[in-house]
């Protein structure tokens, strides 16, 4: 009785992670490049071979890399990939960070960026007033002048394993040894997906699906709550018994 008590409080344990995990999907569905995340579980085992098992027990979450949809921004430094892939983005310090939100600015330095981070390969000259970013990633500034001149090229990080990505401040995510070294392409080469300027990538989060979930995860935590309950009437019942 008491192994059932233990085996229906972490299924209920279990339930509540998963319905954080949806609930903090559903609170970031209109934020761009946002890739939601599944909640893991794994069977606690008894130490025997082929032994019950003896409850579930939170493993962590997998982000899912789905295509969001694009929408036309407007934006004058906006970025979406279509496909495959992140931007590779440094700080200050050197250290780097990938992203799927392209809603980039341009700062003073000539360096499109977000959130204190700049895009690796591109630098637009002093006085440009704009940048056409193609397909394939090359960038050319806009001159005040009317002419155009290069500005550097984008190129995409592929990882084996991007799941295993580890998430990081304002959208962005960071290596792991689980998900591989970045393997840099050109947009629209070696696997990687081509980028669409003006528009921006949304969240991939369906929030009837979410609903949907959260129906399902409560559902589950109301039947472990039934387990604990009925655990719990016969311990009460054992008890009286033994004292009689």
């Amino acid at each position: 009785m008491d192994r059932a008590l233990f085996v229906a409080a972490t299924g209920m344990a279990a339930q509540q992670r998963n319905l954080e995990t949806i609930a903090d999907n559903l609170a970031n569905a209109d934020v761009t490049g946002f890739k939601a995340s599944t909640a893991l579980f794994e069977r606690i085992l008894d130490g025997t071979s082929g032994g019950p098992g003896l409850g579930t027990i939170a493993a962590g979450e997998r982000t899912r890399f789905t295509q969001g949809k694009l929408e036309h921004s407007g934006g004058a430094y906006d970025c979406a990939i279509d496909g495959a892939g992140l931007f590779e983005l440094r700080d200050a310090h050197g250290r780097s960070a990938y992203t799927r939100a392209g809603d980039f600015s341009l700062d003073e330095r000539g360096l499109l960026g977000r959130a204190g981070w700049h895009l690796v390969g591109v630098r637009l000259p002093q006085g440009a007033r704009g940048a056409a970013i193609a397909p394939d990633g090359t960038v050319s500034a806009q001159l005040p002048g009317g002419g155009s001149a290069a500005a550097g090229r984008i190129r995409l990080a592929l990882f084996a394993a991007p799941e295993h990505l580890r998430r990081g401040p304002d959208g962005m995510f960071l290596a792991t040894p689980r998900a591989g070294h970045a393997r840099l392409v050109a947009p629209a080469q070696g696997g990687a997906g081509s980028l669409v300027a003006g528009s921006l990538e949304r969240a991939n989060v369906s929030v009837i699906e979410a609903m949907m979930e959260i129906l399902t995860a409560q559902r589950a935590y109301e039947a472990s709550a039934k387990g604990v309950s009925a655990a719990d009437e016969m311990l009460r019942v054992a008890n009286n018994l033994q004292r009689n």
